[in-house]
């Protein structure tokens, strides 16, 4: 009897060391995927959520990385801006947020080689221009490493940017004398001051603010901007230039000790689908939003008109002395502004068809 009951106890006691074998085996199974699959990127987005940039650009994008990292990088957009839209190049480099999108031209003095797409008449698609922007930049512009201490994920520019205001068509350039225009900086302001307006240097998001109270008589935006800020009740005049009176430049970037964190399966995947890939989801993005806002404009009363051949004239001769100008600043940083300009409008005329 003694040696059936030995037999019976260490039968059972075998039976135990298996199961809490097996048990321990699942929990480092379970423990081993959730951490493979909790990586949480913070996104500081500083427009609403319905805004074109966040809902047609900025999600998109995020489910792609998503996907393609097979569910391992998951982007949270954080409830509320880390800070002002001047400030979102700085937040993703020190670190208060993973990654931010911005506005170059929101910082003046501090990026020169940007202003490139931002030139008057470049073309009448974001989609196009945002394409050739990215390939610019990869090309010519990266090596001057303006955007030192972030990861640079993608460069767009928002559509053709047009002149509106409350007072009067504006038919001539002599129409616009005496205006206050917001602007939102870069190439535009010096725009601004060429062609005879007194530039308020504001961010969009101000935009309605200044109307309203009759701070500003006028703004330069894209369509799109006149329904996503609520302009259509404020602005009664819209002229439109064929080509663009400019473009505004955008970034999309990421902390660079974040995104070295990373593996480089996840880096390799998160690269796939920005750079050319979101250039093109966001200038498609705005394009869409430019044909809504346009719409928008015409449904509330917006008087809007097709700059004439005379004031095109016009205005590219106040204008034409930007381009060069910026030609001659970029050679101290050792770039050659002509063969950039050049190539950048190639490479729209390639990505129009």
């Amino acid at each position: 009897m003694s040696n059936q009951l030995k037999n019976r106890e260490d039968k059972k006691m075998f039976k135990k060391i298996i199961l809490g074998a097996i048990a321990v085996a699942a929990f480092a199974v379970v423990s081993y995927s959730g951490a493979q699959a909790q990586t949480t990127l913070t996104l500081s987005s500083w427009l609403p959520p319905k805004h074109p940039i966040v809902a047609n650009m900025i999600v998109p994008w995020i489910k792609q990385v998503e996907a393609a990292t097979n569910g391992s990088v998951k982007i949270k957009i954080l409830a509320k801006p880390m800070g002002k839209p001047p400030a979102h190049f700085d937040i993703a480099k020190d670190g208060l947020a993973d990654i931010t999108y911005g506005v170059h031209g929101y910082q003046p003095g501090r990026f020169l080689l940007t202003k490139a797409v931002e030139m008057p008449f470049l073309g009448d698609s974001a989609e196009a221009t945002s394409v050739a922007y990215w390939r610019i930049y990869k090309k010519y512009l990266e090596q001057a490493n303006e955007h030192k201490g972030v990861k640079v994920l993608g460069v767009f520019t928002h559509g053709p940017g047009q002149i509106y205001n409350a007072k009067r068509p504006i038919n001539k350039l002599s129409d616009l004398s005496g205006l206050k225009i917001r602007v939102g900086g870069g190439v535009i302001n010096d725009v601004a001051k060429k062609i005879g307006v007194t530039a308020l240097l504001k961010p969009a998001t101000k935009t309605y603010e200044l109307l309203s109270n009759g701070v500003a008589d006028g703004t330069f935006l894209p369509k799109e901007s006149i329904k996503s800020f609520r302009l259509t009740k404020l602005v009664r005049y819209a002229t439109l230039v064929p080509g663009g009176l400019y473009n505004t430049s955008f970034f999309l970037v990421m902390n660079t000790a974040k995104f070295n964190s990373l593996s480089k399966a996840e880096q390799a995947a998160i690269e796939k689908v920005s750079g050319e890939n979101f250039s093109r989801i966001a200038g498609k993005g705005w394009d869409d939003a430019d044909t809504a806002g346009l719409a928008a404009m015409k449904a509330d009363g917006v008087k809007v008109i097709t700059a004439s051949s005379d004031l095109i004239s016009e205005i590219k001769a106040k204008t034409s002395g930007i381009e060069s100008a910026w030609i001659e600043a970029v050679k101290a940083k050792g770039v050659d502004g002509a063969k950039v300009m050049s190539a950048l409008r190639a490479e729209i005329a390639a990505a129009s068809k």
